[in-house]
């Protein structure tokens, strides 16, 4: 029994625009892409402007020794051992292979700024040029300088070297994984899409308040009431 139909009819009326507006979100209205797509990639290309550290990190590299040091590193696997060898000798250093083990001589400042400078062409989606350096996919090498780079951690921290641990971590994590992620993706400002910005956010909240208001009149005028 409806207790309000003016209410309840409001309510309908509310929760049908409601779902009309969410079928047309999700559909590939947006060059190909849903309304939810087409935000994420709008949000990933506006950050991956402010996510960028190479420059800054580069800087805290050129302070290491440039003394040599020998490390031991495990990779995950023979496969990954084997790739990763030629990121480290095109870095200048000597490297050994034993299965998944690596024993790689070199100087850490030349061997960190040269995974830079592959960070920097991925961040740039410049991939290809990746690939003729190696031979193989850039996000396999790029994901190989990853693992070096953890495994460098550990190796340099048993050695006391906390200094370069500490910009090897760095490397890894401000360079490698944000080129990594934002791989592909064009870099926007956000002065540029202000506009589209400012209305996802007000349609945000606008349409949340829009589905509130739709359920409570339709349950005040099916007669459900909250009571203290």
């Amino acid at each position: 029994m409806i207790a309000n139909k003016k209410k309840f009819g409001t309510g309908l009326i509310l929760m049908a625009m409601f779902i009309v507006i969410l079928v047309a979100i999700f559909m590939p209205l947006f060059n190909g892409h849903n309304g939810l797509e087409y935000l994420d990639n709008l949000y990933n290309s506006i950050s991956k402007g402010s996510a960028y550290y190479i420059d800054t990190v580069r800087t805290e590299v050129q302070t290491l020794e440039q003394s040599d040091l020998t490390l031991n590193l495990t990779m995950g696997s023979e496969v990954q051992a084997e790739q990763s060898v030629p990121l480290l000798m095109k870095a200048g250093a000597q490297v050994g292979r034993d299965g998944n083990q690596l024993t790689v001589t070199g100087n850490m400042a030349k061997i960190l700024g040269y995974c830079l400078d592959d960070a920097q062409l991925m961040y740039d989606n410049d991939g290809t040029a990746v690939t003729a350096k190696y031979g193989y996919g850039e996000k396999a090498a790029l994901y190989n300088w990853w693992s070096v780079l953890k495994a460098m951690d550990f190796s340099l921290k048993k050695q006391k070297q906390f200094k370069a641990a500490k910009i090897a971590d760095m490397v890894k994590a401000k360079a490698v994984e944000t080129a990594y992620n934002y791989y592909g993706i064009e870099a926007q400002n956000i002065s540029d899409r202000f506009g589209v910005v400012l209305f996802s956010l007000i349609f945000y909240v606008v349409y949340t308040l829009w589905y509130g208001f739709g359920i409570m009149d339709l349950f005040e005028g099916w007669g459900l009431r909250l009571e203290h």
